[in-house]
């Protein structure tokens, strides 16, 4: 009874190593029909790969708040622990400056080291498996000579010793991830919705946010062509990234011209971006041009909802606004919005247009699952800065509060106007307390703020 274990660990580690060695070697040799042909004084592709990193947004996971750009340290949170980005700057010593356009793209597109060493799939190396060789170029030239080196040591991560064991992402790779792919076009859709499927799938990967992962940790699809989880919505970093299909929980709600001015502004006139998602808008989507930033919206408006869920949501008449200003506070929860929220968000609960978020009808208040409104009452956040607005506003954190008041507030919130969503009760505040106050904090360079 012992043996047995012993042996499938060491026949999952041999093939660990022998899978993640061969896909080092089989992408190389892809990798070098280009290798030899890079000009990387070229400012034209240094220009097209500075581009092609705001779309894959490499600068918001490989750059700490107060850190040198992609210099690494940022604590991305799993289940499990945290994973710490690495330094990428062209630094031979701490970074990639050795790395050939063979090493670059072997690691960006399929997840393994130059040393054969597998990557840990918080880099999302499955989607940037469909990005074109050309692309992958102009990147490599970017990194190699339009990026600062900075010298920067990488940091462990804090997962379990056995996770941290390579030959068991190798053995995840294997199962989960391509070896090899190409973004083919679908033939029910014009060209921009085909440049908008490409940006999703692949250099945006959407899909790493908003798709559920499976027991693995692994997406359990990379484009709707793999099964009708793609961009259902999941939980990530204590955050719910909310659905992107078209049902009435998902984007039914938002128009197309809205997502634009999302993907532009990190806000609307009913919404502003909020937890990862900020990060994504501030380093990545506002500086796609209009046609991309048209492509995507496009794209994601064309998806049906989600097999099941309801695509449009019952109307409800909004009794709330009179109840406030008539100082009819029926519930706990509704004198909790009076003192704490109600001087932002007003009675109505619209806010006010580009300053403060409205939280009726809001589709990221009235999500099933409750996670992103706790974290941001707790934690409070930030908008992203962008050209159009001149300030960027900030929330509060209100974890002064207890779990019962916040959890009668976001009831409230959840429950009131013309929104309806589940109740939820202080066990789950808890949880997602426990997970905000454990959280790894982001590694910084000596002297950073």
């Amino acid at each position: 009874m012992k043996f047995w274990p012993k042996a499938l660990v060491f026949a999952c580690a041999a093939l660990g190593v022998a899978y993640g060695g061969s896909q080092w070697i089989v992408s190389a040799r892809q990798a070098d029909q280009t290798a030899d042909a890079t000009d990387l004084n070229d400012q034209t592709l240094i220009s097209q790969g500075a581009y092609v990193s705001r779309t894959a947004d490499c600068v918001a996971c490989h750059t700490t708040p107060g850190g040198k750009p992609y210099a690494g340290g940022l604590a991305m949170q799993t289940p499990l622990g945290a994973i710490y980005s690495t330094n990428i700057t062209p630094d031979t010593e701490t970074g990639i400056g050795k790395y050939t356009l063979r090493d670059f793209k072997t690691a960006v597109q399929h997840g393994v080291r130059p040393d054969g060493a597998p990557l840990y799939p918080a880099m999302p190396y499955p989607s940037y498996a469909i990005m074109t060789d050309a692309e992958m170029e102009a990147l490599y030239a970017y990194f190699m000579k339009g990026v600062e080196p900075v010298k920067q040591e990488n940091s462990p991560p804090t997962l379990p010793k056995p996770f941290q064991m390579r030959w068991t992402v190798a053995f995840w790779q294997f199962l989960f991830a391509p070896t090899h792919q190409q973004f083919v076009n679908y033939d029910d859709k014009d060209a921009v919705l085909n440049r908008g499927a490409y940006l999703v799938e692949g250099p945006g990967h959407c899909g790493a946010c908003h798709t559920p992962r499976g027991v693995g940790y692994q997406e359990l699809a990379l484009s709707l062509r793999q099964g009708d989880d793609y961009l259902s919505g999941a939980v990530i970093d204590g955050w719910r990234a909310k659905s992107l299909r078209g049902e009435g929980r998902g984007l039914a709600s938002w128009s197309e011209a809205e997502l634009v001015d999302f993907f532009a502004t990190g806000r609307t006139d009913k919404v502003a971006a909020f937890g990862a998602m900020s990060d994504v808008v501030e380093h990545s989507t506002q500086h796609m041009t209009s046609a991309d930033q048209h492509a995507m919206a496009a794209y994601l408006k064309s998806l049906p909802p989600v097999q099941g869920r309801d695509p449009v949501i019952p109307k409800q008449e909004d009794k709330t606004t009179a109840a406030l200003l008539d100082g009819q506070y029926v519930s706990r929860g509704a004198w909790l919005y009076m003192e704490h929220c109600v001087s932002c968000h007003r009675a109505d609960g619209k806010g006010v247009a580009r300053i403060f978020p409205a939280l009726a009808g809001n589709s990221a208040v009235f999500a099933n699952n409750p996670q992103s409104v706790i974290q941001v009452t707790l934690e409070g956040g930030k908008m992203p800065h962008n050209e159009a607005d001149a300030m960027a506003f900030t929330m509060p954190a209100f974890r002064h509060l207890s779990d019962e008041d916040i959890a009668e507030l976001v009831t409230y919130i959840r429950s009131n106007w013309t929104n309806q969503a589940p109740a939820v009760d202080a066990s789950e505040v808890a949880h997602i307390r426990q997970f905000v106050n454990q959280k790894a904090p982001n590694i910084l360079p000596a002297g950073a703020q």
